[in-house]
């Protein structure tokens, strides 16, 4: 019975990794853009930091950073506010970038540890590791082994799901054959990633 318990919670804990990672939200929409505007290879730091940034982020709320938000709510809220305004403003970036034809040296793709850093002001992340921590954690189990369990779903699911994004963008590149069509889909993933905020918008004036 524990054993089949077991596999019951690691099935439901990855299941839940999946549908969280793989779903439309800001990191996805980002990774997709730079592959279409800057190529797989380029965007491999911007990759690598989203994924290693949310881990580290999911141990950190985990083990205890996310009672100082409970204990400080308005810190919670600054933070809010911070993310939603450089949300709109990475979407009003990619809305406006142009081709790398005609545009090489002017932009460049996340970095590693802007991806990493990114993380904390991403609405869509504090929702999914908040959610797998009180879904997937009990107050009489073992919380390391929890939270590692949970991290290491997020890591395994969530590295495969980001490089699909990455892949599809990269692969619109070779469909938009155009500089108008480049610029087109630039303002659509702007569009669309200044839409995903609408959550946090709403939480915080609605």
């Amino acid at each position: 019975m524990i054993f089949t318990m077991e596999w019951n919670y690691l099935l439901a804990l990855l299941t839940f990794s999946w549908v969280a990672c793989i779903t439309p939200g800001p990191n996805n929409m980002m990774i997709l853009s730079s592959g279409l505007n800057f190529g797989v290879r380029a965007s491999l730091p911007h990759l690598f930091g989203i994924n290693l940034g949310f881990c580290l982020m999911v141990v950190l709320i985990g083990m205890g950073l996310g009672s100082v938000f409970t204990l400080y709510p308005m810190l919670h809220q600054l933070v809010k506010v911070v993310g939603l305004l450089y949300l709109l403003w990475l979407a009003w970036k990619i809305a406006t970038t142009d081709p790398v034809s005609t545009s090489e040296g002017k932009v460049k793709p996340f970095g590693f540890w802007q991806a990493a850093a990114f993380q904390w002001v991403n609405a869509k992340a504090w929702v999914m590791i908040t959610g797998a921590v009180a879904t997937f954690t009990t107050v009489g189990g073992n919380i390391g082994l929890q939270i590692f369990l949970i991290t290491a779903a997020f890591f395994l699911v969530g590295l495969p799901c980001t490089t699909s994004w990455l892949l599809g963008g990269h692969l619109m590149s070779k469909v938009l054959k155009n500089d108008r069509a480049y610029r087109l889909f630039n303002r659509l993933m702007g569009l669309l990633l200044a839409v995903s905020t609408w959550p946090v918008v709403y939480e915080l004036f609605g």
